[in-house]
């Protein structure tokens, strides 16, 4: 099959493409700037020739949020998401493209405390669920002509290169790691190899749409995955970083990205018969140490 990936320079693109090409699939890459095929979201600028002989379209397009909020910065947030998609899913509309499957992420469900969050879970309350809907409703005009549509809600994804691990890793590797603030917010993991293996899954196997959690099938807490850290680095984790210290430097941030709790669970995945090669987070820790 041949995939439009929109997206394919970031952490889970450059994993996805790699993934997608080894089992056999064409890929091209929709950029901005230069490139074979160029797009322009904002202005709804696209190249019609890049969804020729497609079958699916991936969006994975979305800025940083791991930074302290402003106004501004949400509003960025929110535009790097919101348009790409509206862009896109008119093109699939358009082009008749049969697949789009489109990134968002557990941030939907909002701060749910130790509720099990499968995908039939109601949206929560904050910025970032609020947000998830939109990036949602935003694909509907591909939904509307026909095209089978599935909402990628991501966890935390475990990589060796980038991420949160890429920050963690040397603070645990000097004797520095903790927990952040009371260490019982569930942290809905998954490892890059199962989130790139994962989207594959999904544009192949065509009873799945709507809603899919992308995160591992045993959720932890973040004091539990603190102490997987430690583990797999062979380091000690006996700090804890207070939640006021996190609110001081990341403000509304902390709260939804760090302080947060989603015990997100993959039951579609799973219902659909996807295997994890990480089940648990040791597994996933392990593979990318």
């Amino acid at each position: 099959m041949r995939v439009l990936v929109a997206g394919s320079r970031g952490l889970i693109g450059t994993a996805l493409v790699a993934a997608l090409t080894d089992a056999g699939h064409q890929v091209r890459r929709l950029v901005r700037g230069t490139g074979d095929y160029t797009w322009d979201p904002p202005s709804g600028r696209i190249d019609g020739k890049a969804f020729n002989d497609v079958g699916a379209v991936v969006n994975l397009c979305g800025s940083s949020m791991v930074t302290r909020w402003s106004a501004a910065r949400k509003q960025m947030i929110a535009d790097s998401r919101i348009e790409p998609t509206e862009v896109l899913a008119e093109a699939v509309a358009e082009h008749e493209i049969p697949v789009l499957v489109n990134a968002s992420a557990v941030g939907y469900y909002g701060d749910r405390g130790d509720e099990v969050l499968d995908e039939t879970a109601s949206r929560g309350e904050g910025f970032l669920a609020h947000l998830c809907e939109a990036w949602e409703a935003a694909t509907a005009p591909a939904k509307r002509a026909g095209a089978r549509v599935v909402h990628v809600r991501t966890g935390l994804v475990l990589s060796r290169r980038r991420g949160l691990l890429g920050l963690l890793k040397p603070l645990f590797r000097l004797g520095l790691g903790g927990r952040l603030g009371d260490g019982r917010q569930y942290l809905p993991w998954i490892s890059e190899h199962d989130e790139a293996a994962g989207i594959r899954f999904l544009i192949e196997h065509e009873t799945l749409a709507g809603p899919v959690n992308l995160s591992g099938p045993e959720p932890v807490t973040n004091s539990q995955f603190t102490k997987a850290l430690g583990r797999a680095l062979n380091r000690p984790a006996p700090w804890r970083v207070p939640g006021f210290a996190l609110e001081a430097v990341l403000g509304e941030a902390a709260d939804e990205l760090v302080l947060v709790s989603q015990r997100a669970v993959p039951a579609a995945l799973r219902e659909a018969g996807y295997s994890f090669a990480h089940s648990t987070v040791d597994a996933a820790l392990a593979a990318v140490r």
